[in-house]
């Protein structure tokens, strides 16, 4: 690649979209929403594995080099100089790939607060009540309680991200991370973009963080889920009760490990 790469991971519905509108006013930074990169190296590795009888003929350098072909040939347009914030959930379970491809790189884990991830999901599921939604697959029934277990599941929209998280603050590369919580970045987003240029060692830009711009409109609509990244003109930090009953809030509240020290084992940097 010509320019810089950095990465944005982390939960679902925890201003990944709104850091990315943020970023991009800086002429020099690529940035948005989950793009194609992340699947299209999982599917490289998938073909290149064992399962692939002709992959014995393949090196690990040459898996190397065509893993990285695949962020070159993606991004070959941008400048040299320039930097590119590519964006997917998986990265936080990729760290040990991610730091051998691009030992530089940094890392940015958008959190939130469990509960109101969920939250945010079941507003939206209950505001398109005539579009099914493609994050459970078009299905028109359920409840709360169905879609919250599906979310938080191993393998669901919520869960496997947690899950990927966790293991990245546990995991050898957590050097490379930075947590930057929703409400510091919808609350105090100057303080909040002040401490992400430091990270990647980025000279200072004057954001406008009450023009932004950012649209997804098509995306989502064929998604089934018109609004799931839709980003305000300003940044502002909502204020309103949750969707949630109280039992579920309760059984996932103490789900914010960032927060606490003996959780963070590695002392990754929280905002």
């Amino acid at each position: 690649m010509q320019g810089d790469i950095h990465f944005i991971s982390g939960l679902p519905r925890a201003g990944s979209t709104l850091l990315s509108a943020i970023l991009r006013q800086n002429p020099r930074f690529r940035a948005g929403m989950t793009g194609p990169v992340g699947s299209l190296v999982d599917a490289m590795l998938r073909n290149m594995s064992m399962s692939n009888e002709t992959s014995i003929f393949i090196t690990d350098a040459q898996r190397k080099a065509l893993l990285q072909s695949i962020f070159s040939t993606f991004y070959a347009e941008v400048p040299r100089g320039d930097v590119v914030f590519d964006t997917n959930r998986n990265w936080c379970a990729r760290l040990p790939l991610l730091t051998e491809l691009f030992p530089r790189a940094k890392v940015i884990c958008c959190v939130r607060d469990v509960p109101w991830i969920l939250d945010s999901i079941e507003r939206l599921i209950r505001k398109n009540k005539f579009q099914p939604s493609g994050i459970f697959n078009f299905e028109p029934g359920g409840t709360v309680y169905s879609r919250v277990d599906g979310l938080a599941g191993p393998n669901g929209m919520v869960g496997f991200a947690w899950n990927a998280l966790r293991e990245a603050f546990c995991g050898e590369q957590a050097g490379c991370l930075l947590a930057l919580t929703y409400e510091t970045l919808t609350s105090r987003p100057q303080q909040a973009i002040a401490a992400v240029y430091d990270f990647i060692g980025e000279k200072p830009f004057a954001h406008d963080f009450e023009n932004i711009e950012f649209d997804a409109e098509e995306f989502d609509r064929r998604l089934g889920t018109p609004g799931l990244h839709q980003v305000g003109r300003r940044v502002q930090s909502p204020g309103r009760k949750t969707l949630l009953p109280g039992d579920l809030v309760r059984k996932y509240e103490n789900d914010a490990f960032w927060r606490d020290a003996a959780r963070n084992p590695n002392q990754v940097r929280v905002i």
